[in-house]
């Protein structure tokens, strides 16, 4: 190979490796979790924590979907079940089962799920937009839809699942 010839190559490479743009997608942190058998998550700065153990007590003249409420270091939180707001099928009470301490805008509150999955980072572009043919009670309370684990997971919006709530939806 001549020495012009060698010039041109590495002229090429020199170029070709200028087009290379490295972008790095914006991520999201989730909390997923499992209810009804069906995965679901939140945004994870819409949870505090989450609570492996703590016993809730039950307070009379309360809604099925509110389990009662708890103590969490001197703060009394209530405990609600999403299954009548999500329309699914009540799950069988376990009290070993986790609680998620969720905070809205306005509201804050445990929330008891069957099963935590996770907490993962997913790429902003990995969540797809709800379906227009979903189910009527579940608009708004979706924000998107991802697979995670090979399955499909719901993002829910905890502000408005909170907001429906508090309107007597759930």
């Amino acid at each position: 190979m001549s020495d012009t010839e060698l010039d041109k190559v590495l002229t090429q490479r020199h170029e070709a490796n200028q087009t290379i743009v490295n972008v790095e997608e914006a991520t999201i942190k989730l909390v997923v979790f499992e209810l009804a058998q069906q995965g679901f998550a939140f945004h994870s700065e819409s949870i505090r924590e989450v609570l492996g153990h703590a016993t809730v007590f039950f307070v009379p003249g309360c809604p099925a979907s509110l389990e009662g409420v708890i103590n969490v270091r001197g703060d009394i939180e209530s405990v609600i079940l999403l299954n009548n707001l999500l329309h699914l099928p009540t799950s069988a009470s376990n009290p070993q089962a986790p609680i998620l301490l969720g905070r809205g805008k306005e509201v804050s509150s445990g929330i008891r799920v069957d099963h935590v999955i996770d907490v993962i980072d997913v790429v902003e572009s990995s969540i797809q937009p709800p379906p227009s043919t979903q189910a009527e009670y579940m608009q708004g309370l979706v924000s998107g839809l991802l697979h995670f684990q090979d399955r499909p997971i719901t993002l829910l919006d905890l502000d408005q699942i909170f907001a429906d709530y508090a309107r007597g939806l759930g």
